[in-house]
């Protein structure tokens, strides 16, 4: 029995960057020889086990055969006859078909370390073709990397075209997609995710409501960028820069659908492009499952960005209702989330992106106003029941109407 080292902790190390996670494969054991040194089983799809005093994962060494459609549609073969180099081989890149052992020897059959020292990401196989994940998961890694340096290679990219054209795509579960999105959204970089699914055909296939903003031109005078699809890129790249959650950064790339429905007649303008959108904001959610934090945000964000950017002009009745709709008395954050977002998406246009963003305090200070407005000296009057809610959204106008005047002098 032989035991390495693999995959990500390799990686991270040789890149000098922190490991967190370590994978272990074992080479020359079976599951009987496992079980028999404390290991626990884990798993029915392959033989994994745990570390009876770690907890850390082993994998028996396995070979694998694609079986049927999508992620799940393999057949694994575990044996203690399957060698590290079978087993490295089944891996989606090049840098992460890297093995150690328990000297730090480095066995690298298939020169991920001259990948890593180039900045590619490589396939290690043509088998790469076989899982539609990984055209996801390079797309993610080339979020992660791109940094460094890191692209994908051209001949990596050709296959994944290729999956992206055979239909495969389509046989990943919402959950499984949203996992990869979800966590590429995360990365350093999430904008390049994006662009590399638009590169190799995925983004058409996966989210062709964010593929068809690419060439849709808006205004210059507000959006020196031009094109709406770089702009939904420059609005992420200033989420991860500004360190957003994750329902901040989904509802960034969402914001803009509308205008993906906008007639060419209509080129650049792009009236009502908030409520249009809203119904394609809902199918991509629904699509993906995505939590409902994500959903709801993503969602107030298309309909309401461009009331934070005019916040300065809004009548008190309109701030109001604006208050009214994010449920600012009871989720106080999810504005706070709203509010970034609202500047992501102003600080995401070419030239602009260190502008000032009066509006974000703005809403903040009327929120704050509204808030303050008490529900006991309405008690005391004797109000109740649906009176109550009435008298206490007009004092809640009144608030926002002197600090409208307050502000503006």
């Amino acid at each position: 029995m032989q035991i390495y080292k693999v995959g990500g902790a390799v990686r991270d190390r040789l890149l000098g960057k922190p490991v967190t996670d370590i994978d272990w494969v074992v080479v020359g054991a079976t599951a009987e020889e496992m079980l028999a040194k404390g290991f626990r089983p884990v798993g029915s799809d392959f033989p994994v086990f745990l570390h009876p005093k770690s907890g850390e994962e082993y994998a028996l060494a396995r070979t694998e055969r694609k079986s049927g459609r999508g992620y799940g549609g393999f057949t694994f073969h575990a044996s203690p006859e399957v060698t590290l180099e079978e087993d490295l081989i089944r891996r989606d890149l090049t840098i992460n078909a890297m093995a150690e052992d328990d000297q730090g020897a480095l066995t690298d059959p298939y020169h991920g370390q001259q990948d890593l020292e180039n900045r590619l990401l490589r396939h290690v196989s043509p088998a790469f073709a076989e899982d539609p994940l990984r055209v996801l998961r390079v797309a993610r890694f080339a979020a992660r990397y791109a940094g460094l340096g890191f692209r994908v290679a051209p001949d990596t990219l050709e296959l994944m075209r290729q999956l992206s054209g055979s239909g495969e795509l389509e046989a990943l579960t919402p959950e499984r997609s949203w996992k990869e999105i979800s966590r590429a959204l995360m990365e350093d970089h999430p904008q390049v995710f994006i662009q590399v699914l638009s590169d190799c055909g995925a983004l058409k296939v996966l989210l062709p409501e964010v593929e068809a903003l690419f060439g849709v031109p808006q205004p210059a005078a507000h959006h020196p960028e031009i094109d709406s699809g770089v702009h939904t890129l420059s609005v992420l790249e200033q989420a991860a820069l500004h360190k957003q959650p994750l329902s901040v950064r989904w509802a960034c790339l969402l914001h803009d659908l509308g205008k993906g429905l906008t007639p060419q007649s209509e080129w650049p303008q792009h009236i009502a492009h908030e409520h249009k959108g809203l119904k394609l904001i809902k199918q991509v959610n629904e699509r993906f499952k995505a939590p409902r934090d994500c959903q709801e945000l993503a969602l107030l964000v298309g309909q309401y960005h461009t009331h934070g950017h005019r916040a300065l002009e809004l009548k008190p009745s309109t701030l109001a209702e604006l208050l009214q709709s994010f449920d600012v008395y009871r989720r106080p954050q999810r504005f706070e989330e709203f509010i970034a977002a609202c500047e992501m998406d102003a600080r995401g246009r070419l030239g602009l992106e260190e502008r000032a963003y009066p509006q974000a305090d703005y809403l903040r200070g009327a929120a704050t106003a509204a808030r303050t407005v008490a529900v006991q000296p309405l008690l005391e009057q004797g109000f109740k029941g649906p009176e109550l809610g009435e008298a206490l959204k007009r004092e809640r106008l009144k608030a926002l109407k002197a600090y409208k005047e307050q502000y503006s002098q």
